[in-house]
């Protein structure tokens, strides 16, 4: 099995040049736009590719010791991109089912954000994911934290773990996003519970395509935590400039989770824990419930949802 002609560094950048600064202009002025994608421009900016791994994330721990022994720094934005997963996992080790024709991608973000702002970096990677399976025509919704689904068909999953660097100390953020782009058979246990974009939008999709695409949307949405770091220096300093929260206002654009009666648990498949109503999202990018059982409001910063309506 070959490896699919995935994007090269300098393909993500054209494709930028080309598509995403006009669409991104509709929404920011042009000048701005160009300093996120320079803001955001690492991601992608080393791709590795493979036919087959048993696990991103475990390639991506092994990069990053490679360069940690030899005490070089690791290049943030590395990305990892496999044609299969032969033993993908999500969240809490489940099984994720990752054959041939979707996008299978490790990408290593070497964390030098506030704490403020690199705490939104989950729901970043949601956004850009939805934003890509969009893209291609999928009308495509964000559910807490950053599942991707369509109709409660899930689409897009992202799994994110931290670990520290045995040398250097640094802080490496690593983000597995899976997409069922052309995959279209799925095992039994996911029947009704997962969907192909293929299968959605009613034709094959050039896997290259979508990828490049992919990377583009991670280069804007985390160009945009970068700016909005930027903007709460310059606040601190007391600049007289208004507070921007860019991906909080985009996920909740893209989410339909808001005024939902859901079932809230750290491992909520395993372990639910309460019934709530879905209040909002806070603007420290936590999501505000409100018990059902007694009207008590709690904001939660980790876990998940499952829609009981």
């Amino acid at each position: 099995m070959g490896i699919i002609s995935y994007p090269h560094p300098s393909a993500v950048q054209n494709y930028i040049a080309a598509l995403e600064i006009d669409r991104r202009s509709r929404l920011l002025p042009q000048n701005r736009v160009k300093t996120v994608f320079r803001y955001g421009a690492i991601a992608g900016s080393h791709i590795h590719t493979y036919a087959s791994l048993e696990r991103g994330m475990d390639q991506a721990r092994q990069l990053i010791d490679h360069y940690e022994q030899q005490g070089r720094s690791f290049p943030s934005g590395m990305v990892i991109l496999a044609e299969e997963l032969t033993g993908g996992k999500g969240r809490f080790q489940r099984y994720w089912h990752a054959p041939a024709g979707g996008i299978w991608m490790t990408m290593v973000f070497v964390n030098n954000l506030l704490p403020e702002v690199s705490r939104l970096l989950p729901l970043a990677a949601g956004v850009a994911c939805c934003e890509t399976v969009r893209q291609f025509g999928v009308p495509a919704h964000v559910k807490w934290v950053n599942d991707v689904h369509v109709q409660g068909r899930k689409v897009a999953g992202i799994l994110m773990e931290t670990l520290y660097g045995s040398s250097s100390g640094e802080e490496y953020i690593l983000i597995g996003a899976g997409l069922n782009v052309n995959n279209a058979d799925f095992p039994p246990e996911l029947d009704g519970l997962a969907a192909a974009m293929a299968g959605l939008c009613g034709r094959s999709l050039d896997l290259g395509l979508v990828a490049t695409d992919l990377l583009a949307k991670f280069c804007w949405n985390i160009g945009l935590l970068y700016l909005q770091e930027e903007l709460q220096l310059a606040e601190a300093k007391n600049l007289l400039l208004e507070r921007e929260h860019f991906i909080l206002n985009r996920w909740r654009e893209l989410s339909d989770s808001f005024g939902r009666r859901v079932m809230f648990g750290y491992d909520v498949q395993q372990r639910p824990q309460y019934e709530a109503e879905v209040l909002g999202l806070e603007e420290d990018g936590g999501l505000r419930l409100r018990h059902l059982e007694d009207d008590v409001v709690v904001t939660e910063y980790g876990g998940e949802i499952v829609y009981l309506d």
